[in-house]
């Protein structure tokens, strides 16, 4: 019998894969730099709360067995398991595109006064719509930085989610952008238990970082929420409480939350992590996926692949609901991307670069793990 590897799935898109007959070599880290036609992406999916995001990395260090966005590396010509986890590809233009589309965007507001326009204007960006912009290769290229140095320029709200301690780098500039327009952070913090998420995020911050960081953003000025995503069924729905508990001592305002999804390749990799991290309590998560999928383990239809169906997802959904009131945090599906509301009105269009004295974090230390 034939036994195929599936920690890096075959491209469905390329005519040719090679299976591996034996153990897996050592993988690397690649960094590939890309010059990119264009860094803002619009949305009109019902699925998510925001219409505008930028993504200034493909691929994430990350490693998270249940990433969602594992199949858009196949569009470059490489694989969903580990080639997302270690060929990385930073957008290195993505600060002066994300200039220049916004001020394009501008001036096509003013334009719509004396003609009628279809486009729908940037009026918010999500950050981390796709991979998490604050990954390790951020330390280093400071593209989500830059970027966000153009938001306050241009007073820009912005919404960002992550699960890394690196934001805080940028707590200041945060706290900045969100007097002058609007930002909030939702850190994403699926479990509670800092071992059980290192089976599943073995290359992720553990959530008890995450948890300091919303605490030190708060202190900081900044609004933070957080995001129990996704949720998987058997596995990490009774953690909820303790997440949300832990979210609202740390000073998080708001918690949102979304199912497991589980497309293209994505099943395979999350299967093969969680029937080798957790053997014995693998088919019963399984059964669990399969139960709010309707006895499948994905779907993919606008409207129903980020929540789920039957009593016990509906179960998920009492818990989700009475544990952020029982905490005081707003709550709802779905609800990564939404800006917290200011008092500040949109300032006029920069186009040139400025400092911000409030913005500036030099003169702090902080471990990036």
């Amino acid at each position: 019998m034939a036994v195929k590897l599936v920690s890096n799935p075959p491209n469905p898109y390329l005519s040719q894969y090679s299976e591996l007959l034996g153990p897996a070599p050592a993988v690397k880290v690649e960094v590939y730099e890309e010059t990119a036609a264009s860094i803002l992406s619009e949305n009109d999916s019902p699925d998510i709360p925001f219409r505008w995001s930028a993504n200034p990395y493909r691929g994430c260090q990350h490693a998270c067995a249940y990433c969602y966005a594992r199949p858009y590396h196949e569009y470059l010509g490489m694989g969903a398991g580990t080639d997302f986890d270690t060929k990385l590809v930073a957008k290195v233009n993505a600060a002066e595109l994300l200039r220049k589309e916004i001020a394009a965007d501008r001036r096509r507001r003013e334009q719509a006064e004396t003609r009628s326009t279809k486009r729908v204007p940037v009026d918010s960006i999500c950050f981390s719509g796709v991979t998490d912009c604050y990954q390790p290769l951020e330390a280093v290229y400071r593209l989500t930085r830059s970027c966000l140095e153009v938001c306050l320029d241009f007073r820009m709200p912005v919404s960002i989610v992550t699960k890394s301690y690196l934001i805080m780098r940028d707590a200041h500039l945060l706290a900045s952008l969100g007097r002058a327009a609007g930002a909030v952070v939702y850190q994403s913090i699926p479990f509670s238990d800092d071992k059980l998420a290192r089976l599943i995020e073995p290359q992720a911050p553990p959530p008890s970082r995450r948890f300091e960081a919303m605490r030190r953003l708060t202190a900081a000025g900044v609004a933070v929420g957080v995001m129990v995503a996704p949720i998987i069924p058997g596995l990490n729905d009774k953690e909820i409480p303790a997440v949300l508990r832990r979210a609202a001592e740390s000073g998080a305002s708001f918690a949102g939350y979304t199912a497991l999804r589980l497309p293209g390749s994505v099943e395979s990799v999350f299967l093969e992590r969680l029937r080798s991290a957790l053997p014995l309590r693998a088919g019963h998560i399984e059964s669990r996926i399969r139960e709010m999928r309707g006895g499948k383990l994905n779907d993919s239809r606008f409207g129903s692949r980020m929540t789920g169906e039957g009593e016990y997802w509906q179960s998920i959904r009492s818990l989700f609901s009475v544990s952020a009131a029982r905490f005081g945090l707003v709550s709802g599906e779905r609800s990564a991307g939404r800006i917290a509301p200011v008092n500040s009105p949109a300032g006029r269009i920069s186009t040139a670069p400025s400092a911000h004295p409030a913005a500036d974090s030099s003169q702090l230390r902080f471990d990036f793990s």
